[in-house]
């Protein structure tokens, strides 16, 4: 059944209603294989990146699958990577709802969600027991009420925990719905941070002869005169690859929306341009060093062949989903020409 026939149903729903609905269609037809047909024919087009192996370029950002419930399901649907989370130490519940809104017509999403997510605890055993042949990614936060003065507590406590789980751990501190994250952005602020981090990673990986890359996810939102800055303190710190980027505050393009006075990050098409000028910025400022994945208003083959030849070496998707359905993935896949490195 096409999924431009089952839309509007979903989207009579709110937003979040919806979110849940769509997984509960997506777990059921993933428990007899069926969530595959979506996909199609998927041709191999394998990136070998930070001692990982991605069956191809096209990933799912974190936010979409935030407490590591549905992984089956979302691997059958093509993607090379899967990226859960934001998991925070203690479970939370986010922001009062209504907390998610749809732009349709602008094909846009703004939520303000809050890092609602169940604990990192609670997540570990779905990830233990996950039979998926791609690679997972943790991405990992801060809880509201923790200070930004005791932040690098919660993000090594879930390093911690998920650190045997984990295929790469991704340090969120670009999302504009929890008070004050991005100041941790700041340069000083991330290099200390990250390098906390690594010095941990660094420590588990004797402990238990085991890798696990450390991403580092970015705003769209710093200024250009300030991004070389930020991104050289992610290095100084060792981390191993950068995402950009996340949602952004701007209403740029929906300025006449009603809904765009709702507070919290706009993705989707709105964000396209604003992510290519962050991505092709960040390119220049790593100049190789580290790999990066692109992320930020995917929402055709051409989004993502763009980002992939500014310089990602990875993309992935979220508000695209949401508008184009399970069968966006396939589609992806077979339209993209990987780099070469």
């Amino acid at each position: 059944m096409p999924y431009a026939l089952f839309r509007p149903l979903l989207f009579a729903l709110d937003a979040e209603q919806a979110h849940h609905a769509a997984f509960a269609a997506l777990d059921a037809q993933a428990a007899f294989g069926l969530a595959r047909l979506w996909a199609g024919h998927l041709p191999e087009k394998p990136v070998e990146l930070l001692g990982l192996r991605f069956p191809n370029p096209i990933g799912l950002a974190a936010g979409l699958d935030k407490n590591a419930c549905h992984l089956r399901g979302l691997a059958q649907l093509g993607f090379g990577f899967i990226e859960v989370g934001t998991l925070t130490p203690r479970p939370q519940p986010g922001n009062p709802k209504p907390r998610m809104f749809r732009l349709i017509e602008h094909e846009a999403l703004i939520n303000r969600l809050g890092f609602n997510n169940d604990g990192v605890e609670a997540a570990l055993p779905r990830l233990a027991a996950r039979s998926v042949s791609v690679p997972v990614g943790v991405n990992i936060g801060k809880n509201a009420t923790t200070p930004n003065d005791r932040a690098h507590d919660d993000y090594l406590a879930c390093l911690r925990a998920v650190y045997l789980q984990a295929d790469y751990v991704t340090v969120n501190v670009s999302s504009p719905n929890t008070k004050n994250l991005r100041d941790l952005q700041a340069p000083k602020a991330i290099r200390a941070l990250v390098r906390s981090i690594v010095d941990e990673r660094d420590h588990l990986q004797r402990l238990h002869a085991r890798g696990c890359p450390i991403a580092v996810k970015i705003a769209p939102d710093i200024t250009p005169e300030d991004l070389p800055d930020v991104v050289e303190a992610i290095l100084d710190g060792g981390a191993d690859a950068l995402i950009s980027s996340n949602t952004t505050l701007s209403r740029e393009g929906v300025e006449a929306h009603p809904l765009a006075h709702e507070t919290g990050g706009l993705s989707g098409a709105p964000l396209t341009a604003r992510a290519d000028r962050v991505l092709k910025q960040v390119v220049a400022a790593v100049r190789g060093r580290v790999p990066i994945i692109g992320v930020g208003g995917i929402m055709s083959v051409a989004d993502a062949q763009r980002k992939l030849d500014l310089g990602a070496d990875l993309v992935q998707v979220y508000t695209g989903l949401i508008y184009r359905g399970p069968g966006f993935v396939g589609e992806l896949v077979r339209g993209i020409q990987p780099r070469r490195a």
